[in-house]
């Protein structure tokens, strides 16, 4: 554990060459150490203020000018007084500024030792400190925006409305306890099941959400699907600017999984192209069909390949049809691409309205499908992407654990077995619900979490 009454100090900005960089203190020598790198003339006020100044940076560097953003008293990210040091981002500047905090009796701040003073200081809870690694570590837009949604209170607000309910539930059943030989029933069995239920249902859906795309990691896989020859590879090239498959007019060409990385409406992806979906009977084509069913079972997308020159909907294309209008399983969406519409004078009537038209040829429509892949994405990810993926795989099972002693909560209800053991499973609920939030936290829980951040942050 961390000691917390010490003034840290770190360089808060990424390594390499910058026009700016930060060097951020807190603790309660802050001022104080500041005052010693400042001209005697310095004025320090004692609300928040921005201050432009020098530094002295000792020999060969001497004063250099600075802009001191400073938070002189508690009412700060880390519930202490604290400071960022802007000043220009060469590296040697920034090393000497924090040596010189060091010297001046600082210590080098442990990675994450910032935000976990901001998380002790009541400033954030644990899944907003968790986000706020989310938003440093984010690889494209996807992660950024289910980071901030978590930060903002996504995740944390509807756990605390709902532990707020349980504790109001809790108190009922124990005023009833204290007062059983006055007959007084402070909540009837009706309600208490009704609400306990409700909760249950809420919880249950808050981790039903973080077994999408919330918990599992890397780009989101979309994974192209069709019959042999529906022109798969061809597209793969054209929406990736380049030759990645090869394109014959054989059947069963394709026979492994062809990857690549795609930038889609400002969203990455991977793009995944499969062997077409056929009957087949030699070891090597089948191992092919059953990557490709793999690849079809994992995907956040699928791209339905369908050849506009064929006459008819294959049954497996029919039966995906169908399901596109439904409320997507496990987070898998579906869109059909028409493919070869160069080759088609007349759109056949099963192509749907919602369909993307494309042409590997001319690239009609290779814009438009690059644009559609990354919008359905991120629509699908503002509903399922609600959390970070190490809180998602922090929080999953003591979710569960919290939804298991409501049911028994229920059990217990419905055979009338005693309002002390409703209250038992009630409390054990409540404590499952803390530790995802940090109201309840051991030290090692905190430091699991806050080592995995960078030093400054």
């Amino acid at each position: 554990m961390f000691a917390t009454q010490e003034t840290i100090a770190a360089i808060a900005s990424p390594p390499g060459g910058a026009i700016r960089g930060i060097v951020r203190i807190s603790g309660p020598d802050t001022t104080r150490i500041l005052q010693t790198l400042c001209p005697a003339d310095c004025c320090f006020p004692k609300t928040a203020s921005r201050i432009g100044t020098s530094i002295d940076l000792g020999d060969p560097l001497g004063n250099v000018d600075a802009s001191v953003l400073l938070w002189p008293n508690e009412r700060c990210y880390t519930g202490m007084p604290s400071a960022e040091i802007h000043l220009p981002g060469a590296a040697p500047i920034l090393n000497a500024a924090l040596e010189r905090l060091l010297h001046h009796g600082a210590r080098m701040a442990e990675p994450g030792e910032f935000t976990m003073r901001a998380f002790l200081a009541g400033r954030l809870d644990l899944t907003e400190a968790e986000a706020v690694l989310g938003v440093i570590d984010a690889d494209d837009k996807r992660t950024l925006d289910a980071a901030l949604r978590q930060l903002s209170g996504g995740l944390s607000g509807p756990l605390n409305q709902l532990r707020t309910e349980l504790l109001n539930l809790l108190a009922h059943l124990e005023a009833g306890l204290d007062f059983v030989e006055e007959d007084i029933e402070f909540i009837t069995q009706a309600e208490l099941s009704s609400n306990v239920q409700r909760i249950a249902d809420q919880i249950q859906a808050i981790n039903d959400q973080m077994t999408t795309r919330s918990g599992t990691t890397g780009p989101p896989q979309v994974v192209m699907r069709g019959d042999p020859n529906a022109g798969k590879s061809s597209l793969i090239n054209a929406l990736g600017g380049e030759e990645v498959a090869i394109v014959s007019e054989l059947a069963g060409t394709t026979r492994d999984c062809v990857e690549r990385t795609l930038d889609c409406d400002g969203l990455t992806v991977r793009l995944i192209d499969t062997a077409g979906i056929e009957e087949v009977d030699d070891a090597i084509n089948q191992q092919a069909q059953a990557l490709g069913d793999q690849a079809h079972r994992e995907a956040d997308l699928l791209l339905v390949c369908v050849d506009l020159t064929q006459p008819a909907l294959r049954p497996w294309q029919l039966e995906l049809q169908s399901t596109t209008t439904e409320q997507p399983k496990n987070g898998q969406h579906i869109l059909f691409v028409g493919t070869k519409r160069d080759r088609c004078d007349e759109l056949p009537p099963w192509a749907g309205d919602d369909w993307v038209l494309t042409s590997s040829l001319t690239d009609q429509g290779i814009d438009q499908l690059r644009t559609r892949i990354g919008q359905q994405l991120q629509s699908a990810d503002a509903v399922e992407s609600t959390t970070v993926s190490s809180t998602a795989v922090r929080c999953r099972e003591t979710l569960t654990q919290a939804t298991e002693a409501l049911t028994n909560a229920l059990q217990v209800i419905e055979h009338q077995l005693g309002e002390e053991l409703v209250a038992a499973e009630l409390r054990f609920a409540l404590d499952a619900i803390g530790r995802v939030t940090g109201v309840v936290y051991t030290d090692d829980i905190l430091d699991r979490i806050f080592s995995e951040f960078c030093i400054g942050k």
